[in-house]
């Protein structure tokens, strides 16, 4: 059975299941999840611990399944760990993990830890056999949109608020803008703000937070995952694709990487919307463009705003782009790469959603032997 990592704290108040899995690249989350079982275990009697963390492709998986069957000398109950940092134990160990489920027992509570799984680690047999033997737990990140309520949240756990209407939008938004993608960072963050401004009566009323004093406590500790870049592109988000375009060069991300995600974007565009034309459903078009979750939504946003000619020409400006972050020039594009890269977002922002305050975007006259290509009008000659 699988449930979202905020189901965990009910489940575990219904009572110990004898194995949990806890999987997701959210690292704040994942510990917060892990420390709520291993708090429930010691509460039902698990004093004593064993950790097998499975490194390489020489662990002992004959030790783990001796260890699982051996009674313990100093407790009556135990926890055992089993962390896997890859998500991919091996053929020996998904026969290992799988007779592992088959002796597991009601003395015992076995907590296995994992990374973020794909479509097949999840449909695998192993995975498959700890799921029907206990309680899954999907560790989701907080996605910036739902970030300022998790904010609110956690503050509310220290006794602290935000002032109410506007106001307190705008720090939390401010707030939500300063530790995107970093989770642990934002925890820190709140507990600092827990310290500098605690209730005096922490049985009273919350402490209200002005905008003034977050900004003057909160560090800009934002890390920006280069895929997400292209969801707020999609999603016509102006001032986020910049913001998170000037965070990834200044973490020292490839620019040639940054560009293949971008680019990508603009051929799935291309070729969903040529699917659909010819006559395919726009949910099978998706499907063979291999574009889910967030992607798939934002593209069904998008793809009735835009035209084949559109869709040519920002598809054309990837190709320009390209050769600009691998160092050839265009006389009408800037010569620095993340400059180059800018000029893409802001062309792709203003065909994608033409009312987000980017510029809007007219055909550039082109050079001979090339097509004419879309630029914004701040950058046209």
């Amino acid at each position: 059975m699988q449930i979202r990592a905020d189901q965990l704290p009910a489940a575990l108040a219904k009572g110990l299941r004898p194995l949990y899995v806890i999987h997701g690249d959210e690292p704040l989350l994942a510990q917060e999840a892990a420390d709520a079982v291993r708090a429930a275990a010691r509460a039902a009697g698990c004093s004593e611990r064993t950790v097998h963390t499975v490194a390489g492709g020489h662990f002992d998986w004959a030790g783990l399944l001796g260890d699982a069957g051996a009674l313990s000398l100093f407790a009556e109950r135990r926890l055992i760990e089993i962390r896997i940092p890859s998500g991919k134990p091996g053929k020996d160990g998904s026969e290992a993990l799988q007779r592992y489920v088959e002796q597991i027992g009601d003395d015992d509570i076995t907590l296995v830890l994992l990374p973020r799984l794909d479509r097949t680690q999840l449909g695998s047999a192993w995975f498959g056999a700890l799921d029907g033997a206990g309680l899954a737990v999907r560790v989701d990140p907080v996605e910036r949109r739902a970030l300022p309520v998790w904010i609110a949240q956690r503050l509310a756990q220290h006794g602290l608020r935000v002032e109410d209407g506007e106001a307190g939008q705008q720090a939390l938004a401010f707030f939500a803008d300063r530790v995107e993608g970093n989770l642990l960072a934002a925890h820190q963050e709140i507990a600092k703000l827990a310290l500098l401004h605690a209730p005096a009566d922490p049985r009273g009323a919350p402490a209200v937070l002005a905008r003034e004093q977050i900004e003057a406590a909160v560090l800009d500790v934002a890390r920006y995952d280069v895929f997400r870049l292209g969801e707020a592109v999609l999603a016509g988000d102006a001032a986020r694709a910049l913001r998170m375009l000037d965070g990834l060069q200044a973490e020292g991300e490839a620019a040639v990487l940054v560009h293949w995600t971008l680019a990508d974007d603009l051929r799935g565009l291309q070729r969903v919307h040529a699917a659909v034309r010819q006559g395919r459903p726009l949910p099978m078009a998706l499907r063979e463009a291999r574009v889910w979750g967030l992607k798939e939504k934002l593209f069904e946003r998008v793809l009735p705003r835009l035209e084949a000619t559109e869709l040519a020409a920002l598809v054309d400006a990837a190709h320009v782009c390209d050769g600009i972050v691998k160092g050839l020039r265009d006389p009408r594009w800037p010569d620095d790469p993340w400059a180059a890269l800018q000029q893409l977002v802001l062309m792709t922002l203003a065909a994608v959603a033409p009312r987000a305050g980017v510029p809007a975007l007219v055909t550039a006259p082109a050079p001979a032997g090339r097509s004419p290509r879309q630029q914004p009008i701040a950058n046209s000659q």
